[in-house]
């Protein structure tokens, strides 16, 4: 693929994966556009850009906020491609669902009507493995994108945002509102991981912070697809570059691993620098007893044995996307908590 003169516009452009895709798109030989809720963020991202790569005279930012109509036209204008990856991710649950769910919902719609208006040839929208996976009771499965959560099943308000907006995204594109035959593909992630490009604390780096910190005495029976921050953002702007990938959802997971696999590897890697990292397993009905006085780790108690994988093989295939081993993202993330004085 030529690479467009136009620029490539990435929502959320100062997040967690926002800043990567912009760091990528710019090595890439692209000119960016980035939105941020408020242009006050404009200095900390242009500086954890500049950090990776120097093509700041290739970078522009657009205030647009995913609850507001205003800035959007313009953000949009002249632009080939959006990557859309603003979207809410709270640590911990909202009390009123909708808090959560309709700047989701509202906020996919918003930025894909703006798209279409502006005559955008394709959406990229970041979903999540939490729109495949949530609410699953069965004993063992291998997830795939042809899975999508249950959200009859009490998912909570993260999982079920995440699946009504990437609903909401694929009506839209199969609607007669769709006229000019915009294209979308969705990247459904697992929990982020890889180096953080800054101090801005994110919801994503909880789990390692928390285990290099030692804040927490041991782990819960619980298994998590992980991938590198790196690794999504590359899946994204394949989701963009392959012409085959229209229509399409990619769930993108480096692989799975039970916490106490991911302590354990933060234990060999750092405990010989005075990082004490937990690496008990506690019985289930313990952690479930603790969930009752503790909200973080209420949050996770539902997830106690439960067996899974994630197959990635379509993203391998269509979009050729290779991801780094999970142990690479883990050491990583750590170390940059380290080097922001985050831990």
């Amino acid at each position: 693929m030529t690479i467009s003169s136009k620029p490539t516009l990435v929502t959320g452009a100062n997040s967690f994966v926002g800043i990567h895709v912009i760091i990528q798109l710019l090595e890439q030989g692209y000119t960016v556009r980035g939105t941020i809720r408020s242009l006050s963020k404009e200095g900390e991202v242009r500086e954890a850009v500049a950090r990776f790569v120097q093509a700041n005279d290739r970078l522009e930012f657009k205030a647009a906020d995913l609850e507001q109509n205003a800035g959007w036209d313009e953000a949009m204008n002249g632009v080939e491609y959006v990557l859309h990856v603003a979207s809410p991710f709270p640590l911990y649950e909202p009390e009123n669902e909708d808090d959560l769910i309709i700047p989701a919902v509202q906020g996919t719609l918003r930025v894909l009507r703006a798209a279409h208006k502006a005559g955008v040839k394709r959406v990229v929208q970041v979903s999540s493995v939490a729109a495949i996976a949530a609410g699953c009771k069965e004993t063992f499965k291998i997830f795939t994108e042809e899975d999508w959560s249950l959200i009859e099943n009490n998912i909570g308000a993260y999982a079920k945002s995440k699946t009504l907006a990437e609903r909401a995204a694929w009506d839209f594109i199969k609607s007669a509102e769709n006229t000019n035959g915009m294209e979308l593909v969705a990247i459904n992630p697992p929990l982020i991981l890889g180096p953080v490009p800054n101090k801005n604390f994110r919801t994503s780096v909880e789990l390692i912070r928390t285990y290099m910190l030692g804040q927490v005495p041991g782990v819960g029976r619980i298994k998590m697809g992980l991938v590198d921050v790196r690794d999504v953002a590359s899946a994204i702007i394949l989701a963009m570059t392959t012409p085959e990938a229209a229509g399409h959802r990619f769930l993108c997971s480096g692989g799975t691993l039970w916490l106490k696999e991911i302590a354990g590897t933060l234990h060999a890697e750092f405990s010989g620098r005075g990082y004490k990292i937990p690496t008990l397993e506690f019985p289930s009905w313990m952690v479930r007893f603790l969930g009752l006085f503790d909200r973080k780790i209420a949050r996770v108690a539902e997830s106690l044995d439960h067996d899974f994988e994630q197959s990635s093989q379509k993203a391998k295939h269509i979009l050729k996307w290779n991801p780094r081993p999970l142990q690479e993202a883990i050491v990583s993330m750590a170390n940059s908590l380290i080097e922001h004085g985050l831990v």
